[in-house]
């Protein structure tokens, strides 16, 4: 369900397996069982997504990472894997976020509450590429919408893509912030996912030697 990542005076990092949900599956109630303390969640990941995940100790310092997220002082990293061909290979993708049909949502040319993310691309072998993503926003399902916009869908998305696979190959990798004077750098890769597992070597080597 979960892997414990850091375990600070004021808060708590784990890493979330994919397919794993906030509410149905009980996960804040076991990571406070397993931990015996309370726990306050500051940020949420989709249940396909992997990763990293901050649970603030007390409400103080909820309050304090919540604003860090919502003024974008939190820098995140996002590893993704597709089997298309991206529209562009790199840059900034901006628009509203909107509802669409059947709890989808659609990436549109308004700017009125605009989401933002940047981006790379690396082919990794024939067929597969790997998306290092930087969302700078926080919208739902931001990065699976970026994504189907770019031509280039999450390989094993079930909602915006059309090539299943073992698991969606969306992970929160790295998570970067300033907390009370101290700095924060928090780095998980995925655990699961044959095209994750077979390629870590190139995808450490890719994000290691690069200017993400």
């Amino acid at each position: 369900m979960y892997k414990l990542i850091a375990n600070e005076d004021h808060f708590v990092v784990i890493s979330k397996d994919e397919g794993v949900s906030f509410h149905s599956e009980g996960l804040v109630s076991k990571i406070k069982e397993d931990l015996e303390i309370e726990l306050y969640p500051v940020h949420r990941l989709d249940e396909a997504t992997s990763g990293l995940l901050i649970f603030a100790k007390s409400s103080d310092i909820a309050r304090k990472l919540g604003d860090l997220f919502s003024t974008k002082r939190i820098k995140k990293t996002y590893l993704a894997l597709s089997e298309s061909r991206p529209s562009k290979k790199q840059g900034m993708v901006k628009g509203d976020i909107e509802k669409s049909r059947g709890g989808s949502y659609k990436l549109t040319r308004k700017m009125e509450n605009p989401s933002q993310t940047r981006f790379l691309s690396y082919l990794l072998k024939e067929g597969l590429r790997l998306f290092v993503l930087h969302p700078i926003t926080g919208k739902t399902h931001q990065l699976r919408v970026v994504m189907k916009s770019l031509a280039a869908p999450i390989l094993g998305d079930a909602r915006y893509g059309d090539r299943a696979s073992d698991r969606c190959y969306l992970h929160c990798y790295r998570l970067e912030f300033s907390l009370d004077n101290r700095t924060y750098d928090f780095k998980t890769y995925p655990d699961s996912g044959n095209n994750f597992i077979e390629n870590q070597q190139l995808i450490e080597e890719i994000i290691n030697g690069k200017s993400i």
